[in-house]
């Protein structure tokens, strides 16, 4: 049977129980569909949209699911600032035909005396993990609910956030969930800058300063590339990204793509990743070098 037309002004459903989730997902099942999942914190912006459209090329259903979980964040006044835009994200979703857009409350995902943790060894003491602490136990602890809620065939991620992307593959691998994670390439505004939802926070001034920060990461990619030293290089990159008006890098270094292991000089194939904090926003961006 032919699908009736979607019109570009429609929004897109809406599923807030879980309850009503597998009842759709039931008739998928049966039916014998794959399913695909983008997990999202809404705010959406073309990388999630691309992660929906890839999702789209590859399944027979799609389900985007936006849930900000409190576990990741390690300051309140973050959680409390990042932005929720609902309304706007079930608009932009709607010409893109998503079978349904999984919006769960609270109770939903950490139930009245929930008390599970998922963690995963290895990958979450370096970078973002060293200094976010539990931060990916929180990440890791909701996308295996959300693989499971959604009985997801296959899972989409985007690149930027490299080291969640190292991390969910290894936990759905170790847990023999029946998912496969997709890894899909970072989408950059013009000026460079990855998009992020994080991006919404930023002054008109510090969006102007923001783009610095790949700057400095190819210009680094370059002199890695040339056969300089890591050291040597990430702390002019730094001192690059102090003068334009960064205020703390939290990390600069280069990484196996592997398992994330310290490299000092790019002989086998790595990515560059860097945190920084403009403005009062931190930012984060990983390019592959070699």
């Amino acid at each position: 049977m032919t699908p009736a037309p979607v019109s570009r002004d429609a929004a897109a459903p809406i599923v807030r129980e879980l309850s009503a989730l597998r009842a759709q997902l039931a008739g998928w099942k049966r039916a014998g569909q794959t399913v695909g999942v983008v997990p999202t914190m809404g705010a959406l912006h073309d990388g999630h949209l691309s992660l929906v459209r890839a999702a789209k090329a590859d399944c027979d259903r799609v389900i985007v699911t936006i849930f900000v979980n409190p576990k990741q964040f390690n300051s309140p006044e973050d959680l409390a600032n990042y932005p929720r835009t609902e309304v706007e994200d079930a608009r932009k979703l709607g010409p893109l035909a998503v079978d349904a857009v999984y919006v769960p409350g609270g109770d939903q995902i950490y139930p009245d005396g929930f008390c599970t943790t998922v963690s995963v060894a290895g990958m979450t003491d370096v970078l973002c993990g060293a200094h976010r602490p539990g931060h990916f136990d929180g990440v890791a602890t909701v996308v295996t609910k959300l693989f499971t809620q959604t009985q997801a065939d296959r899972a989409y991620f985007g690149q930027k956030d490299y080291q969640q992307l190292q991390v969910v593959t290894r936990l759905a691998r170790d847990l023999d969930l029946g998912v496969t994670v997709v890894g899909c390439p970072t989408i950059r505004e013009e000026d460079g800058l990855a998009m992020s939802s994080r991006n919404l926070l930023l002054s008109d001034r510090a969006r102007v300063w923001a783009p610095e920060l790949h700057r400095a990461m190819e210009e680094m990619a370059e002199g890695l590339l040339a056969g300089g030293d890591a050291g040597v290089l990430r702390r002019a990159a730094e001192a690059r990204l102090l003068r334009t008006g960064f205020t703390d890098i939290e990390y600069f270094d280069l990484r196996a793509c592997a398992d994330l292991a310290l490299m000092s000089r790019a002989d086998r194939p790595a990515r560059l990743l860097a945190a920084a904090w403009l403005a009062g926003v931190r930012l984060i961006d990983n390019i592959a070098v070699g």
